[in-house]
């Protein structure tokens, strides 16, 4: 399969390296998008035969759909990743083997986490599937500020092999960059559903499965429901088993980045249900958190 690779950086000196040395093994058409990074991305990435252009971001999806449009792809498949993303040795000799079967417009692969330098292999995150690999012109990033997906209109089918995603994050970054995606979740709970989106289909694909599952979180009680997730992914999905690194990510991102969530929710609606500014600052929330959900570094492990 001839395919060319399309990564998406921002401040992401730790971890670019590794994403475009496997990128490379597998394509020799490589392409970053980088959003103005200040740190030394742009100088590691001057170090290895890669197209680099820079452009500023808006968010996940218009920076996305934008490389689609843009960039000078010069093979018939397209696969998207993130800075932190690396393609497993399998996945490398799947995408190198012969042409996939003709009428396949898009696959999906599985994506494993690799957390505090643990592989996560429970609790229901690991793998999830993405369609991250389609024919050029077929595929595009869904309308969303947050949990976006590509999506591709026609046959599909599926990799076997893994991509890694290596959070290559302290645990304090990991927290600020949450708390920047949760304005970014609490403002897309609050847009209208316009754009093209991924509908939650139970018997659908991998990604409609999800969003399906998402829709029936969303339905739950408020502060409820990230102890119903937190037990759903550690007790019955066996989280239990990733051990101390594995306790410590579904504490933080299927417990306490959900409640934060919810958090931000609840306090928006109070702004919006009229009580007075000064008891929550709600004259400025909003805008704080629309500008907070704005920078670009990599999306949150879903």
């Amino acid at each position: 399969m001839n395919v060319s690779i399309v990564i998406l950086t921002y401040n992401s000196e730790k971890t670019i390296g590794a994403t475009v040395e496997k990128a490379l093994a597998a394509s020799d058409d490589v392409h970053v998008v980088d959003s103005y990074s200040t740190d030394r991305t742009m100088e590691l990435l001057r170090s290895w035969p890669v197209h680099v252009v820079q452009h500023p971001f808006e968010d996940y999806a218009r920076q996305r759909n934008w490389a689609m449009r843009e960039l000078p792809i010069r093979h018939p498949w397209e696969l998207h990743l993130d800075a932190d993303e690396m393609l497993s040795p399998e996945l490398v000799r799947e995408i190198l083997a012969p042409d996939p079967v003709e009428g396949v417009d898009g696959y999906f692969i599985p994506r494993l986490v690799c957390f505090l330098g643990r592989v996560l292999r429970h609790g229901g995150i690991s793998p999830t599937w993405h369609m991250r690999l389609f024919r050029r012109g077929k595929g595009k990033c869904e309308d969303r500020l947050y949990d976006q997906h590509f999506f591709v209109r026609g046959p599909t089918g599926r990799f076997h092999s893994p991509i890694i995603d290596n959070i290559g994050l302290d645990l304090s970054e990991w927290t600020i960059r949450h708390n920047r995606w949760s304005d970014a979740e609490v403002l897309e709970l609050q847009r209208s559903t316009e754009g093209e989106r991924i509908s939650g289909q139970w018997f659908g694909n991998p990604v409609e499965r999800k969003r399906a599952l998402r829709t029936g979180y969303d339905r739950l009680p408020i502060f409820v429901r990230p102890f119903l997730l937190f037990g759903y992914r550690y007790f019955i999905r066996a989280g239990i088993l990733d051990g101390i690194e594995g306790f410590i990510f579904y504490v933080l991102q299927t417990f306490w980045f959900r409640f934060l969530i919810d958090a931000k929710q609840w306090e928006a609606r109070r702004c919006i249900n009229g009580l007075p500014a000064e008891s929550f600052g709600c004259a400025r929330s909003a805008d704080q958190r629309r500008s907070r959900a704005q920078p670009a570094d990599r999306r949150s492990v879903r």
